[in-house]
């Protein structure tokens, strides 16, 4: 997990600046929605929606598309979009397997689009539950470091929160918690004066593949090919790579 950890929190840290920005906002923009839309339209109430606001706040997603999102998701500016979500399975380059989630207002275009891209790009669809026993549904919050912090430090302000780990990355610091925890987590991190990066229910790998520098490139490729599809989201894998080889191919 460390070697996807390390480059979703770099592609997270230069996805303000780069060409990508609007497509990111958009599925930002869309999270909003589908957690008004599922939860309600009051933070306060709804933890999903709450995280996802603070998620799109970290990008720089403009108040008024957020506040926007919210609206529209929570019915106040009339019919939305009913978004659904569908997961789909794969396996990577070099024995990896991926888990990509997608929200989509039409499923057979989204699964169109995501099995072409899939081998296209040297991988393969996989069956449902083929791949998912290799995933564990969790929690994951994203801390940035500063000055003098440590994973001490971390550990000790979301223990009580249901905090499972606490990572060092190269930019911050990856806390794992039982997908339920992840609001508290993250409110924990934010009482303790802590910047939080991001919060999200992840699929966290129990087996991990190390990858060479071509194998790497190979999934990147195909984890970039994947992310930049309207319909998904995120995009799951079970590889790890040296810092040495994610500098080469990054």
């Amino acid at each position: 997990m460390s070697g996807h950890s390390k480059w979703a929190t770099t592609k997270h840290k230069k996805a303000v600046v780069d060409a990508k920005r609007g497509k990111l906002f958009a599925k930002m923009i869309k999270t909003i929605e589908v957690a008004a839309r599922a939860g309600g339209g009051d933070p306060a109430g709804n933890p999903t929606l709450a995280d996802a606001i603070v998620s799109a706040k970290r990008v720089s997603v403009p108040a008024d598309n957020i506040d926007r999102a919210v609206k529209r998701g929570s019915g106040e500016m009339g019919d939305v979009a009913a978004y659904e979500a569908i997961t789909y399975e794969a396996y990577g380059p070099g024995g990896t397997a991926l888990m990509v989630e997608c929200l989509t207002d039409n499923r057979n275009r989204a699964a169109a689009e995501v099995k072409t891209t899939i081998t296209r790009n040297g991988g393969n669809p996989a069956d449902p539950g083929s791949v998912a026993y290799q995933f564990n549904r969790k929690g994951l919050v994203l801390v940035t470091k500063s000055d003098g912090l440590t994973e001490d430090d971390v550990l000790l302000a979301v223990m009580d929160a249901g905090a499972e780990d606490v990572n060092e990355l190269d930019e911050g610091f990856e806390v794992v918690c039982a997908a339920a925890d992840t609001h508290a987590v993250r409110l924990a991190c934010t009482d303790a004066g802590l910047t939080v990066d991001s919060a999200e229910i992840a699929w966290m790998p129990s087996v991990t593949v190390q990858l060479e520098d071509e194998a790497a490139r190979k999934v990147l490729k195909l984890v970039d090919a994947l992310e930049d599809l309207d319909d998904v989201q995120n995009v799951w894998a079970n590889f790890d790579v040296s810092d040495e080889v994610l500098e080469q191919v990054g």
